[in-house]
């Protein structure tokens, strides 16, 4: 299929005659069992795929018939179900290239995890599952290049803070229309509250989540969107969480002293498990009580390295004193990454052979005195910041890239090698998204080069929306792009502002 012609007409199409598609899944492997018919609409929450390496990739799906029953268990009942699972290479599965069987448990609410293999690089796949009489909607993956190759382009999108309550995922029609190769979500993919909103699209259960069921029925709710499934069975995702998968603001010394200790590390664990039962993730990122591995690493051929960071699970507590210049946030002894992650991160710009060096993160990481510290993001925790600059002002890291969310505003900045000095050096750059539907709709704005006194800060943005990227070996776009609203389920989109990144030049020049 030639992708110039739209991926959200395709979808569109697939998703009407999947259901209607009763032939036989050809595979070798076991036929599912037929003795124990299960209900119609298992496929309700559609299909995924993720984190892509050259030879394989993650496709998921969850039967959940019910996605809104209040014990978190979709509808489904308690056996295990065999799923088949088929990846093509074209839309008709007419070049089935890799096929097979895998049970939906019970254990992990019917999800499916499927990393297939032996796949080529930098190419494009069609999957879909079926289980005993349907068949799901089709959706589309990729590959990413192999080692050695540098694409002539490489297209992506970052998203985050995408409250249901408060408005519809306009704005992932509008990234489907751009055709990304992936998508990277970072953070406050659901919220754990019980808002209700205005739109009808209140929360279940309408109250704060706090356990496995609570937390698996709002993931499925979210999942629901048309648009964010559209999106997701249109390109692969690599996500990472914030805050609101779990609680507003919580860090690894969560201070909070009406909850023991013991409690919150339960809750942890089951809102960490019903992350990755919805989220396209391997084995790898499946949790351990209350740990979860979700820094990882991604290539994208020689043009680019992904580090996909945690800055929640290993941060200390929040600084109590909110003055600009509070020596506690110059405290040596506290962390952002970890120790362990930390040092991952350090080695791997140390030794990087890429031409771009990425970030994929939460939380902001440029400093805005207007605002004064703030103590949620990396201005909380100066010192690994600046361990973190002090690498970048090596440029043993070539063109650093930082890609940031939770704000709920568009900011561009260029990173410096030491925030309290304005002329220091520029080491890198950074995007900072706006939120998917997170505070509804605003006013849109584009306040370019707002402070004389901190030009590192290149914009200044509100509006619902999305970053789209371009990125080539000789430079790297990114546009901010605003929907009209969030109020109504169909909204035009719009480019707000765009930058560019050259080549061995660091920082940002209005395109």
């Amino acid at each position: 299929m030639d992708l110039r012609l739209g991926r959200r007409r395709f979808l569109q199409l697939s998703g009407a005659t999947a259901a209607a598609a009763l032939a036989p899944v050809t595979t070798a492997a076991a036929a599912p069992s037929r003795s124990r018919k299960l209900p119609d609409g298992v496929f309700s929450l559609g299909v995924a795929s993720g984190d892509p390496l050259p030879d394989r990739v993650v496709i998921w799906t969850r039967l959940a018939p019910e996605l809104l029953a209040l014990d978190g268990s979709g509808g489904m009942p308690t056996w295990d179900v065999p799923v088949q699972w088929q990846v093509a290479h074209d839309e008709q599965f007419s070049d089935v290239v890799r096929a097979g069987v895998v049970r939906a448990t019970r254990q992990d609410a019917h999800s499916v995890h499927v990393d297939v293999e032996g796949l080529e690089p930098a190419r494009w796949y069609f999957y879909r599952f079926r289980v005993q009489r349907e068949i799901s909607p089709v959706g589309m993956t990729r590959t990413a290049p192999a080692p050695g190759q540098v694409p002539n382009s490489w297209r992506f999108a970052i998203a985050s803070c995408q409250n249901y309550s408060a408005g519809y995922y306009t704005a992932y029609q509008d990234m489907l229309d751009e055709n990304p190769d992936i998508v990277f979500h970072l953070g406050d993919y659901i919220y754990e509250g019980g808002a209700q909103g205005s739109l009808g699209r209140g929360h279940v259960p309408s109250h704060e989540v706090r356990d496995l069921a609570g937390y698996r029925v709002r993931l499925a709710q979210y999942r629901s969107d048309p648009d964010l499934m559209a999106m997701h069975a249109g390109a692969p995702f690599t996500v990472t969480f914030d805050d609101h998968e779990v609680e507003n603001n919580w860090t690894a010394e969560d201070a909070d002293p009406d909850v023991p200790a013991e409690e919150f590390a339960r809750r942890k664990a089951e809102a960490f498990k019903a992350y990755w039962e919805h989220m396209p993730l391997r084995e790898a990122q499946r949790p351990s009580g209350s740990r979860i591995q979700l820094y990882r690493r991604l290539h994208w051929g020689d043009l680019a390295t992904i580090n996909v960071l945690d800055t929640r699970q290993y941060r200390s507590d929040q600084v109590s004193d909110p003055e600009a210049h509070s020596p506690e946030a110059w405290d040596p002894d506290r962390k952002m990454l970890g120790d362990t992650q930390m040092q991952w991160l350090l080695d791997d710009l140390a030794a990087s052979s890429a031409r771009w060096n990425v970030l994929a993160q939460q939380v902001p990481f440029f400093e805005d005195p207007d605002v004064g510290l703030e103590s949620d993001k990396w201005d909380g925790y100066r010192v690994p910041r600046q361990r973190v600059l002090d690498e970048l002002a090596s440029g043993r890291a070539r063109n650093p890239l930082v890609l940031s969310g939770d704000i709920h505003a568009n900011r561009a900045a260029d990173i410096k090698a030491d925030f309290q000095n304005p002329e220091s050096v520029t080491v890198g750059a950074e995007f900072t998204g706006t939120s998917i539907s997170s505070g509804g709709d605003s006013e849109q704005t584009a306040d370019f080069d707002p402070d004389p006194d901190n030009p590192h800060i290149r914009l200044k943005g509100n509006g619902r929306g999305y970053v789209s990227f371009r990125v080539t070996a000789q430079e790297c776009r990114g546009d901010f792009r605003l929907v009209d609203t969030v109020e109504r389920p169909t909204s035009s989109a719009r480019t707000a502002a765009s930058f560019v990144i050259e080549d061995g030049v660091p920082g940002l020049t209005r395109a």
